[in-house]
């Protein structure tokens, strides 16, 4: 009887164990989170001369993308990056089009670009003591690829603040995030998470 009972319970724990990685593949696998963004580099040469309007207009910026998920590739559209004179966006100093790629799961990508800045809307933007804060805004939409294909097109637009010095580079060495990506996910997949667990814990109960 002591035998029959053991071998009863080494079963059930085996059941719950084999539930609970179950649960946490599944979990994997619905979970999606949105691709982060930060600013690495930014320069605009030409506001290191406010005299000459003449100057090299090129506006580079460098973007670092990282996707977070574990078991989701991420096939991006064309990033459309633009670059304002203020945080209010009064007025567009640039624009610079990435093309789109794709960024298997757990990797991360730095994508450089250029444009042409207009060079009178940036000067505006900088202080008497040579800095200015310059609103970057970045637009694009994403697939999420999984083993059953891609999944419809999520629209993502964040943005960030940087402040510039008066040699038009960006002032913190850091990379700066963008943040207010939309649209938030997961929601969903919390709720069957919650469902999943209720049933591992009655399960266990049960048991015991």
């Amino acid at each position: 009887m002591s035998a029959s009972r053991n071998q009863g319970g080494c079963g059930c724990c085996g059941t719950i164990f084999s539930l609970g990685i179950s649960a946490l593949f599944m979990w994997l696998w619905i979970h999606t989170s949105n691709p982060k963004c930060s600013i690495q580099t930014l320069s605009l040469p030409s506001l290191s001369s406010a005299s000459n309007l003449t100057a090299d207009p090129t506006l580079s910026l460098t973007l670092r993308l990282v996707n977070p998920n574990q078991l989701k590739g991420i096939k991006y559209d064309p990033l459309n990056v633009t670059v304002y004179d203020f945080p209010n966006k009064s007025n567009v100093i640039g624009n610079i089009l990435m093309p789109g790629f794709y960024q298997g799961y757990r990797k991360k990508a730095t994508k450089p670009g250029q444009g042409t800045a207009n060079t009178t809307v940036a000067l505006r933007a900088v202080s008497e003591n040579g800095t200015g804060v310059f609103r970057v805004d970045m637009a694009t939409a994403v697939k999420f690829k999984t083993l059953y294909g891609y999944s419809k097109r999520h629209q993502i637009r964040i943005g960030a603040d940087v402040v510039v010095n008066g040699s038009g580079v960006k002032v913190d060495r850091k990379g700066i995030r963008l943040r207010s990506m939309a649209p938030k996910m997961g929601n969903s997949c919390v709720v069957l998470l919650a469902a999943l667990f209720n049933f591992l814990l009655f399960a266990l109960l049960d048991f015991w």
